[in-house]
């Protein structure tokens, strides 16, 4: 691989990472509440949050743009405060990821949730701990696995992000080109078929072992 070309998986990692990074507490703290909130409304919380998953991603990236670009409030709000844009940076790759990855990482901590006994916590409510002691103390470390196996699939759906991502970031050379964009600009470049199957053949690999690592892990907290 060239160098160009080991640039793009590392900041196609790197985004990934990130996108698990910012999304991991929200989707902790959402799938336990999904998973032992009894009110009406968890339908509509659930479908909010699983909207990503259906909608096709560049209305995702549409309305990620309308959010967070230069002319949003939340855009110029920022600029205002650091001086630098949104949209269109490695930044915009990260929130793209994150939102396209969030339904999967939040479903895996409310299987994961739903898993651990009820009635543990029941004692531990009983014997005087809090809410949020006994969820750090008992349903955390119980539903450990299936939580980092969510992140290992958010992790994997963040390699393969396209849509959401070309939208709100674009394809700029060393800050926006992860893989699926890179490869989309080789297929349309003359030469572009060498680097293309490189490219290709690597995402297969790094996703082929994301999924292994969310399988061992669903695999252990099955047991």
């Amino acid at each position: 691989m060239s160098d160009a070309e080991i640039e793009i998986v590392l900041l196609t990692l790197r985004v990934g990472a990130l996108s698990v990074a910012v999304s991991l507490v929200p989707g902790i703290l959402i799938g336990w509440l999904l998973a032992r909130w009894k009110s009406p409304l968890r339908a509509v919380l659930q479908g909010l949050v699983m909207l990503p998953l259906v909608m096709p991603p560049v209305v995702t990236g549409y309305l990620l743009l309308k959010l967070f670009g230069r002319s949003s409030a939340v855009g110029q709000a920022f600029e205002a405060a650091t001086g630098n844009r949104i949209a269109y940076t490695t930044a915009a790759c990260v929130i793209a990821a994150a939102v396209v990855g969030f339904p999967l990482l939040v479903e895996a901590v409310r299987l994961s949730v739903l898993g651990v006994d009820a009635r543990l916590e029941q004692v531990s409510r009983t014997l005087g701990r809090g809410k949020w002691s006994t969820f750090g103390r008992i349903t955390l470390p119980l539903s450990l696995p299936g939580i980092l196996a969510g992140a290992v699939l958010g992790f994997a759906r963040s390699l393969g992000e396209f849509g959401a991502t070309i939208i709100l970031a674009g394809d700029i050379e060393g800050e926006t080109r992860t893989i699926p964009i890179a490869v989309y600009s080789a297929l349309n470049a003359v030469d572009g078929d060498a680097a293309t199957i490189r490219l290709v053949l690597c995402s297969i690999a790094l996703s082929f072992i994301a999924l292994i690592g969310a399988f061992w892990l669903q695999r252990r907290q099955t047991r």
